[in-house]
C-alpha cells in the first residue's frame, strides 16, 4: 500500500495544474492590459502551462519522490514570485497569489517549508525584478479583480475540502485509539481502563438507584505452572480460550475485561447475587471443558470469586477488594470452584 509520502505527488499534480492554470489566467489578464512583452507571456506560459507536467515527471523518475516534490513546492513558489514583477506589482493579484502560495505551503503540513519558501520568494522576486526591470503601476482594474475572483473561490473551497478530510482522517484515528485503549488486544475483552470505567457507573447507579449489580473476579489455576511448563505461547492460548467462555456467557449489558495477567473480571449490571452465581458456575464449568489445540491433555480449571455492589463499599476499590476476597476464598478452598462474598454470607460454592 503506498505511504502518504508517496501518494503526495499524485495529489498534488492535478491541484498543481488547476492553481497555476488559474493564477496564469489572472497574470494573462493583467499582461494584456499591460501590453506586455513576448518574453513576459512566454515567462508566463513556461510557468503555468508547462511547469506542472515537468513538475510530475521530475518526481515520477526521482529515487526519493517525496523529496522531489518539496523541492518542486519551492519552486512553484519562486515562479510564483517571479511573476509579480511582470505584473508590475499590480496590488490585488499580486498580494492574493503571494498570500495563497504560502497558504498553499502551510498546509502540506511539512515542518519549516513556508519559512524556506518565503525566502525562495524574496530572492525569485528580486531575481525578476533584476532581469525585467522595475516598473510600478499596483492600481487593479475591475477586469483583474474579476479575474481574481475564480482563483480566490476555489482555492478556498479545496482547503476547506483538505481540511475536512484532514479531520475526518483525525476523528478515525481517534475512534482507533480509543478501541486500542478500550479492547485488549489479546483477549477481545475490554482492557482495565474502560473496565474500570463501566464498573465505577454500575456502582454509582447502585448507590443511587438501588440497581443490583454484581462484580465476578476469575483467575486461571495454576496459570504459573503452565507458563513454566509450557511456554508463553500455551499460556496466551489458555487466557484466549477463558476469554471466548467469558465471553459466551455475558449478556450485551454486561462489562467483562481482562485485569491484568490471567486474571479477568465482569460487572453484570441489574443482576442479583444468586443469578450471578449461576453466572460464575457456567464459566467454571465451561473452562473445565476447554482443550487446546495443540495440548489436549491440558485440563483448564478456574476460580470465581463473586461480589455483589452494596452500599457499604464507598469506592470501586472496596467492591473489586470484597470480589477479590471471595476469588481468595475459592482459591483457598482448593481451587475449580466458585465463591460469593455475600452481605450476610462468605462461603464457596462448588
Amino acid at each position: 500500500m503506498p505511504t502518504p509520502r508517496r501518494q503526495m505527488p499524485r495529489r498534488i499534480y492535478p491541484l498543481r495544474i488547476l492553481g497555476m492554470g488559474l493564477g496564469g489566467m489572472v497574470v494573462a489578464t493583467v499582461l494584456w492590459e499591460r501590453q506586455a512583452s513576448p518574453m513576459a507571456w512566454t515567462s508566463l506560459l513556461l510557468a503555468t502551462l508547462v511547469w506542472p507536467h515537468v513538475a510530475y515527471l521530475l518526481t515520477r523518475r526521482a529515487a526519493d519522490p517525496y523529496a522531489a516534490e518539496v523541492r518542486n513546492l519551492l519552486i512553484d513558489s519562486a515562479l510564483v514570485a517571479a511573476l509579480v514583477p511582470l505584473m508590475h506589482f499590480n496590488l490585488l493579484p499580486s498580494v492574493m497569489l503571494l498570500t495563497l502560495t504560502m497558504v498553499d505551503k502551510i498546509t502540506t503540513g511539512i515542518r519549516g517549508l513556508w519559512v524556506r519558501a518565503l525566502w525562495v520568494m524574496l530572492a525569485a522576486g528580486i531575481a525578476s525584478t533584476a532581469v525585467m526591470g522595475l516598473h510600478w503601476a499596483p492600481e487593479t482594474s475591475m477586469r483583474v479583480m474579476v479575474a481574481c475572483l475564480p482563483v480566490m473561490s476555489l482555492h478556498t473551497l479545496s482547503v476547506s475540502a483538505v481540511s475536512y478530510q484532514l479531520i475526518r482522517q483525525s476523528a478515525r484515528q481517534n475512534q482507533m485509539l480509543d478501541e486500542l485503549r478500550r479492547v485488549d488486544a489479546l483477549t477481545g475483552l475490554f482492557g482495565r481502563g474502560h473496565w474500570q470505567e463501566q464498573a465505577e457507573a454500575a456502582l454509582r447507579r447502585h448507590h443511587t438507584t438501588d440497581e443490583p449489580a454484581c462484580m465476578l473476579m476469575l483467575d486461571i489455576d495454576h496459570f504459573k505452572e503452565i507458563n513454566d511448563a509450557y511456554g508463553h505461547t500455551v499460556g496466551d492460548e489458555v487466557i484466549r480460550a477463558l476469554a471466548h467462555v467469558v465471553r459466551g456467557n455475558v449478556r450485551a449489558g454486561d462489562c467483562a475485561g481482562r485485569y491484568g495477567g490471567d486474571e479477568f473480571a465482569i460487572v453484570l449490571p441489574g443482576m442479583h447475587a444468586r443469578d450471578a452465581l449461576a453466572v460464575a458456575q457456567r464459566i467454571r464449568e465451561q473452562t473445565e471443558g476447554v482443550r487446546l489445540r495443540s495440548l489436549p491433555e491440558l485440563r483448564i480449571t478456574s476460580s470465581i470469586g463473586v461480589a455483589p455492589a452494596d452500599h457499604r463499599h464507598s469506592s470501586l476499590r472496596a467492591w473489586i477488594d470484597a470480589a477479590d476476597a471471595a476469588l481468595y476464598v475459592a482459591k483457598n478452598g482448593g481451587r475449580n470452584q466458585v465463591a460469593g462474598h455475600m452481605e450476610h454470607e462468605l462461603a464457596p460454592a462448588v
